[in-house]
C-alpha cells in the first residue's frame, strides 16, 4: 500500500477542510458585502456551518479529528515516525497544527463557531434563485 501517499492525501484533504471553514466565514462576510450571490447560497451556508459544528462538538467531547487520526495511522502503516517526511506533509503541518491543550481548541473553534453563527444572522442564507426585481 501506498500509505505516505495516502498520508498525504488525507493532510491535504484536513487541509482543504479547514480552509473551508475559515475561509468559507471570510467569504460570507466579505462576499455579502460585495454582492456576491453565491455565498448565501443555503447549501453552502448550510455546509459551512455543519463543518464548524462538527469540529466544535469533538472538541467540546474531548475528541481528535478523524482526518488527524487517519494520517497518523497511515503514516504509522508506512513506518514514518513522525511528521516531516514530504514536501506536502512538511508545510502543511506547520499550517493547520499546533500544540496546546485540548480546552484550548475547544474555546478557539466555540468562539468561531459563534461567528459563523453571527455572519448566519447578519447575512442570512437564502433559498433558491433569486429573480431580477427581487
Amino acid at each position: 500500500m501506498p500509505y505516505p501517499l495516502l498520508a498525504d492525501a488525507v493532510l491535504m484533504l484536513h487541509f482543504g477542510v479547514v480552509l473551508f471553514i475559515v475561509g468559507g466565514l471570510a467569504a460570507v462576510v466579505t462576499g455579502n458585502r460585495l454582492g456576491w450571490r453565491w455565498v448565501s447560497g443555503w447549501w453552502f451556508r448550510f455546509t459551512h456551518l455543519v463543518a464548524i459544528g462538527i469540529v466544535v462538538a469533538q472538541a467540546l467531547l474531548g475528541q481528535l479529528c478523524p482526518l488527524t487520526r487517519l494520517e497518523s495511522w497511515l503514516r504509522a502503516r508506512a513506518g514514518q515516525p513522525g511528521y516531516g517526511q514530504s514536501f506536502i506533509e512538511h508545510w502543511l503541518q506547520r499550517l493547520i497544527f499546533h500544540e496546546a491543550p485540548l480546552w484550548v481548541f475547544a474555546v478557539a473553534y466555540t468562539l468561531f463557531a459563534l461567528l459563523v453563527v453571527a455572519a448566519w444572522w447578519c447575512y442570512p442564507p437564502r433559498r433558491g434563485r433569486r429573480r431580477d426585481g427581487d
